[in-house]
């Protein structure tokens, strides 16, 4: 589908480590879709295997459990590069220029904030799993067939962190735009247009027919 969002570019400091992360979240993009094909072919062989054979997969459940923070929170960071998180736009909006990036600034310092908190959390919550002397590392597992729950923990402190990244980028770039004005920064998300978007779109659809 087509992007709601463009990023613009250029040769500074800012740009190269924008499209640095950017590589990195189209990396984690791809696990998280890797994910979500694995679970689907899981699910066909534990279906398949419970009608044919009566033997569905074991610790079918175990293994959603584990793939479960892949695909909740490995694409969270991309999403945001490219504006793809909803949003309240009935002010912003109507917000042009220099308001429209100092409220862009605040929304995004106070959403780097709630991440700060999250990853404090979650790092907590992975600690309370691991445990060097513990078999497999690990001091809880899954009820069924026993993986151990440290692996999928520790995703999400990762996850938040390339997101927390991602803000300190957007919000360098916000505070350039404040300093030069302009309509169109370097580093963060510009929101496209409903006519844009359905140009877009048209092109994209285009080009699968072709």
């Amino acid at each position: 589908m087509a992007g709601s969002a463009a990023v613009l570019e250029d040769g500074s400091a800012l740009s190269r480590l924008e499209r640095a992360l950017y590589r990195l979240e189209q990396v984690f993009g791809v696990i998280s879709g890797l994910a979500v094909l694995a679970l689907m072919l899981l699910a066909v062989f534990s279906v398949g295997g419970r009608h044919f054979f009566n033997a569905p997969l074991p610790g079918y459940v175990d293994w959603i459990q584990l793939a479960m923070p892949l695909i909740a929170f490995l694409g969270i960071s991309y999403a945001q590069r490219d504006g793809g998180h909803i949003r309240m736009d009935i002010l912003i909006g109507r917000l042009h220029g220099r308001p429209l990036w100092a409220a862009e600034f605040l929304t995004t310092l106070a959403t780097l904030l709630l991440i700060a908190l999250l990853i404090w959390g979650s790092w907590a919550h992975f600690g309370r799993s691991f445990d060097w002397d513990a078999p497999n590392w690990s001091r809880d597992s899954t009820i069924d067939i026993g993986l151990p729950i440290w692996p999928a923990k520790i995703i999400v402190p990762i996850a938040f962190g390339v997101m927390a990244a991602r803000l300190v980028l957007q919000l360098w770039g916000y505070v350039r735009a404040l300093v030069h004005g302009g309509d169109r920064p370097i580093g963060v998300p510009l929101m496209k247009s409903a006519a844009e978007l359905a140009a877009e779109e048209a092109e994209h659809v285009s080009g699968l027919d072709r």
